[in-house]
C-alpha cells in the first residue's frame, strides 16, 4: 500500500520520506507493525525492526548491516551535530533502547532500557548491560562488557556470553523470516 505520505514495508510497519529521502530497506527485512523509519535510513539483508521502534534519519543518517535486530519500543537516532548511526552486522539491539549517534560494530549488543549517547562507540562483540547509559564519546573495546549509570568497563565478555549473544542474534534472524513469510502469506 502506498501513498503520498508513508509506504508500508514487509511486515507492515511505515517508512516516511524526509527532506525528499526514503528509507532503503532490503526486501527481506521484517519491519513489525507500529515500527516507524524516516528519512535518511538504510537496512541490509535479514534484519529485523520490530514493534514500535523509531528509527530517525532527518539530521544524519542511519545504516545497519545484515542480520542485526532492533527489539521493540527501541529508539535509534543521529545526533544533530553531524553524527551518524552506524549499526554493522549480526547486532542485537535489546527492548527499549535508546540508541544516539552511536558506532556498533558486529556482534555488539545493547541490553534492555540502555542507552548509548553522541559519539560513542561499541567495538566487535562489546556489550552494554541492560540499564546502563554509555556516555558521550566512550568507547566499549572488543569483547568487553560495561554497565552502570554511567557505564563502566566490567570484565572481558566468557567465550559462553558471546557464545550467548551468536545464538540470541541467530534466533531473532529465525523468528523474523517466521514473521515475514506469515505477513507475506496474509497479503497474498
Amino acid at each position: 500500500m502506498e501513498n503520498q505520505t508513508f509506504k508500508i514495508a514487509n511486515g507492515g510497519g511505515k517508512l516516511y520520506p524526509f527532506g525528499g529521502v526514503w528509507p532503503e530497506i532490503a526486501d527481506n527485512c521484517f519491519i513489525a507493525p507500529g515500527a516507524r523509519i524516516i528519512g535518511n535510513v538504510k537496512i541490509g539483508t535479514g534484519s529485523s525492526i520490530w514493534f514500535n521502534v523509531v528509527i530517525r534519519g532527518d539530521v544524519g543518517s542511519v545504516i545497519i548491516g545484515e542480520s542485526s535486530n532492533i527489539q521493540d519500543g527501541s529508539v535509534i537516532h543521529v545526533s544533530s551535530g553531524g553524527i551518524n548511526t552506524q549499526i554493522g552486522d549480526d547486532v542485537l539491539i535489546g527492548h527499549m533502547a535508546m540508541v544516539h549517534g552511536t558506532t556498533i560494530e558486529d556482534g555488539g549488543f545493547v541490553g534492555f532500557n540502555a542507552a548509548t549517547m553522541d559519539n560513542s562507540r561499541i567495538c566487535a562483540r562489546g556489550m552494554l548491560a541492560a540499564g546502563s547509559l554509555l556516555s558521550p564519546g566512550k568507547t566499549i573495546g572488543e569483547a568487553e562488557l560495561w554497565m552502570g549509570r554511567p557505564a563502566k568497563y566490567v570484565r572481558e565478555m566468557s567465550p559462553k556470553m558471546l557464545e550467548n549473544n551468536v545464538f540470541g542474534s541467530n534466533g531473532y534472524a529465525k523468528l523474523a523470516q517466521k514473521y515475514l513469510s506469515e505477513y507475506l502469506s496474509l497479503k497474498k
